[in-house]
């Protein structure tokens, strides 16, 4: 007799989990053992009951999907299904080894096939055929050749390393900075103020310059002189006169242009 895959539901909409429950309760196979409405939930039932699988939204405040996979134990890591609306994260998703990716609104076919695809995974026989099934499914999502998303996966590969820290001196003093402690960057003149753990720390340096520092999963431009850490955005506000304001989880509330807000928009 074989055990149900033991299943978390991790995504910061209500309506999306108790529909994804109720689905994935007709299929034979998996128990969902647990709902999360975001990421720091997530890791702590992860830790608490040690799920087989994790269907894992990637778009969420405050911590996305990716940041969720980045927290977890690599030793003992649930299967992961990314659960998303968006179709550009599949090469990332790859990347991370997921075994599926399900575009929202979700069709009762692929459910069941990322279903029994954990299945076959759990049992050890899907190991070698799951890239090149995910492979398969990047391919018909995106339109791409398969040999332009081999090459897109081998730049991704090989792409940038950003640095965990950024020196500011000081004169005599030099002052190293995490960059995950960084909420938001605005520029003053010829300087750069770095907000950080509620200091802020002035550094002598070119908006583009600092820009290239950072990583842009986390680090995005939200105005001609302000970058934002999206990590630390809970709520995003609109006026009247179209323009936007992120508002962090520290409270702070960080104007968005219009011009940028192209650009952007898919993060949250």
């Amino acid at each position: 007799m074989t055990t149900d895959m033991s299943a978390i539901i991790v995504d910061d909409e209500s309506l999306a989990r108790k529909g994804l429950r109720l689905r994935l309760a007709e299929i034979d196979g998996v128990e969902v053992v647990a709902e999360c409405s975001n990421g720091k939930e997530a890791l702590s039932k992860v830790a608490e009951l040690e799920p087989d699988l994790i269907f894992l939204d990637i778009q969420m405040p405050g911590m996305s999907g990716f940041d969720v996979v980045s927290k977890l134990q690599q030793d003992d890591m649930p299967l992961i299904i990314f659960v998303t609306a968006y179709d550009e994260y599949a090469i990332k998703a790859f990347d991370v080894h997921a075994v599926d990716y399900l575009l929202k609104p979700i069709e009762d076919g692929r459910l069941q096939e990322a279903v029994d695809r954990a299945l076959d995974h759990k049992s050890m026989d899907g190991v070698v055929t799951d890239k090149q099934r995910l492979l398969e499914l990047i391919i018909s999502i995106t339109g791409k050749s398969e040999s332009a998303i081999t090459q897109l996966l081998k730049d991704h590969t090989g792409s940038k390393a950003y640095p965990e820290r950024i020196a500011i001196k000081d004169g005599g003093e030099t002052t190293l900075v995490p960059t995950a402690d960084i909420d938001w960057v605005d520029a003053a003149g010829d300087y750069m103020c770095i907000h950080a753990n509620e200091e802020t720390h002035v550094m002598r340096i070119t908006m583009k310059e600092l820009e290239d520092q950072l990583d842009p999963s986390n680090f995005q431009r939200v105005h001609r002189s302000t970058i934002v850490n999206l990590d630390r955005v809970t709520k995003v506000c609109s006026h009247m006169n179209g323009e936007f304001h992120l508002i962090l989880n520290n409270g702070a509330s960080i104007k968005m242009s219009r011009s940028y807000k192209e650009k952007v928009k898919h993060f949250f």
